[in-house]
């Protein structure tokens, strides 16, 4: 039995490894990675691993956790082909592999900025281990620093940067920090916060190039205005990695599509992760999206589908971000929301933002709440709306007794 195979060793990848061995399944695990490093974790290359020189990644696994569960990880080997009718994968190398069930969890890809001066050197994108490295190697001689984009990749980067005493310059197109990820209200604290920091914030400024001999030294904005900087930090969103389920013939629209149970259109592949547009259960509709908790909790599910049990996927999403001492956590989707209830300290900092859709609660943001967090998560899950009056009080004490009564 060829068993198994698994296309990208992220978070996805190998919880779905690790879940198969959990539910049972005795057969054969290989899981690949076009990169050589040891599996680890993504979140902290933005964060932690750029503090100190010595900083190292974080494996998801041990060596021995794999070497226990009998699954056969094949690192810096990258998949250059999917053979549906022979059912083998082929490597850059021409070598093939069979397999009876094909689940790729490819992720995404950074996306690169399009503008003159984009290739110089001291420009990076922050996506992998190997941009990590390059960043980090990089940072010794460096005063000035330019971050390209106001998401989460980006601020989670200026304000660490600024951590290291360097001067930092965010420069985003858009009129607002966050896009579209969360309210006003949250963009606009976060934003305060990074100021606080020393973070210079520029919005509504598009770049029009990057300016430089060989090094980068200047980045023009469209409206003639001209910031200097000796690194640029580009994180302006993700793509997904489709190019081996296109080539294979596999459907594809913002993502690998997939049904409910996170199969393709082929019946021996299936997805998850970042890579992945499904029927979002929230939302009612098809959607894709980018977190830790959807490709883990994804592959939890697929795991249990894989083994005998088929079970769609309908967990609430989930997600966070730790901007310098800001956890910025959210539960549950926003993008229907029609009213914001905003919930402030006593000392005037923003506490959180309630999202509801036509009168429904959809969504909860917070920063540095753990706990109500933790209790909107519930509530979004059992399909509860308290009162507007106990929302927006933020006490826990009300919130707990209203959950109780309410479920």
């Amino acid at each position: 039995m060829a068993g198994i195979v698994i296309i990208g060793a992220g978070h996805g990848g190998v919880q779905l490894a690790a879940s198969l061995r959990d539910q049972g399944f005795g057969g054969q695990i290989t899981l690949i990675s076009n990169e050589a490093d040891w599996p680890y974790h993504k979140p902290p290359l933005s964060k932690s691993y750029m503090q100190t020189q010595e900083a190292p990644l974080q494996a998801l696994r041990g060596a021995r956790f794999f070497d226990d569960k009998q699954i056969n990880l094949r690192l810096g080997a990258a998949v250059s082909s999917i053979d549906r009718a022979a059912q083998t994968v082929t490597f850059a190398d021409g070598a093939t592999l069979g397999y009876d069930t094909l689940v790729l969890a490819t992720g995404t890809t950074a996306r690169r900025l399009a503008v003159p001066g984009a290739d110089l050197a001291g420009v990076f994108h922050l996506r992998t281990a190997e941009d990590a490295r390059a960043m980090r190697s990089a940072l010794g001689g460096v005063r000035r620093v330019a971050v390209i984009g106001g998401g989460f990749i980006g601020l989670e980067a200026a304000a660490m940067l600024a951590a290291r005493g360097l001067s930092v310059e965010v420069l985003e197109t858009a009129p607002r920090l966050l896009g579209r990820a969360v309210s006003r209200a949250v963009a606009d604290a976060v934003g305060e916060y990074l100021v606080r920091q020393g973070v210079k914030i520029h919005c509504s400024s598009a770049v029009s190039q990057l300016v430089g001999q060989k090094q980068v030294n200047t980045v023009q904005l469209e409206d003639g205005q001209k910031i200097a900087a000796d690194m640029v930090v580009v994180g302006i969103g993700a793509v997904p990695e489709i190019t081996l389920a296109q080539a294979a013939g596999l459907d594809c629209d913002n993502g690998i599509v997939t049904n409910s149970l996170l199969a393709t259109s082929d019946r021996a592949i299936y997805a998850l992760g970042d890579c992945v547009a499904y029927p979002q259960a929230q939302l009612g509709r098809m959607a894709r999206l980018e977190s830790v908790q959807n490709a883990t909790d994804q592959a939890r599910a697929l795991a249990r589908t894989l083994t005998g049990t088929p079970t769609p996927y309908d967990t609430l999403p989930w997600f966070w971000s730790d901007i310098g001492t800001l956890k910025l956590q959210i539960a549950g989707l926003s993008h229907d929301a029609d009213e914001a209830i905003t919930v402030h300290r006593d000392d005037g900092t923003l506490q959180s933002v309630w999202c509801l859709a036509k009168g429904r609660l959809v969504a909860v943001e917070t920063l540095n709440s753990p706990g109500e967090h933790m209790l909107a998560r519930r509530l979004i899950a059992d399909g509860l709306t308290l009162d507007r009056a106990v929302m927006a009080s933020g006490d826990m004490m009300r919130l707990k007794a209203a959950y109780s009564v309410a479920r």
